[in-house]
């Protein structure tokens, strides 16, 4: 591969996880200034204590992706390791709906990207990684 294309592939890279990281640092800032009341789900201070500490959790691993976007080629165990976390929410977030049914659109919305989109920014970042 020459040296342009694997220039632009991860500035592509690059942009899709900034892009996409839009969706844990706001939906993570929204649950810790918000609580339940982010899904208009008003409950007990309990439920409102583990909503925030999960979405400052959630802003977190987006701050994390974010931070490491100009050397993404070169935090490949990093990214596998946010994946991990991420993938695990989602295969949580998947056990609710099995149990509980099909949640809201937005919460569809947080599954794929939890269980599709990240996976494949990771396997992208690999990727770019073998390339470097």
């Amino acid at each position: 591969m020459n040296a342009v294309h694997g220039m632009n592939a991860r500035r592509g890279l690059q942009i899709a996880v900034a892009v996409f990281g839009c969706v844990p640092v706001f939906a993570g800032a929204a649950g810790v200034l918000l609580g339940p009341g982010m899904t208009q789900d008003i409950g007990s201070a309990s439920l409102d204590s583990h909503t925030r500490y999960l979405s400052g959790l959630l802003l977190g691993i987006g701050l994390v992706f974010w931070w490491n976007i100009p050397r993404i080629e070169r935090i490949g165990p990093l990214f596998r390791t946010l994946t991990l976390i991420v993938v695990l929410g989602g295969l949580a977030r998947a056990l609710g709906a099995l149990l509980h049914g099909i949640p809201p659109g937005p919460m569809v919305f947080a599954l794929v990207m939890e269980l599709v989109v990240t996976p494949l920014l990771c396997l992208w970042q690999a990727r770019i990684a073998a390339q470097t």
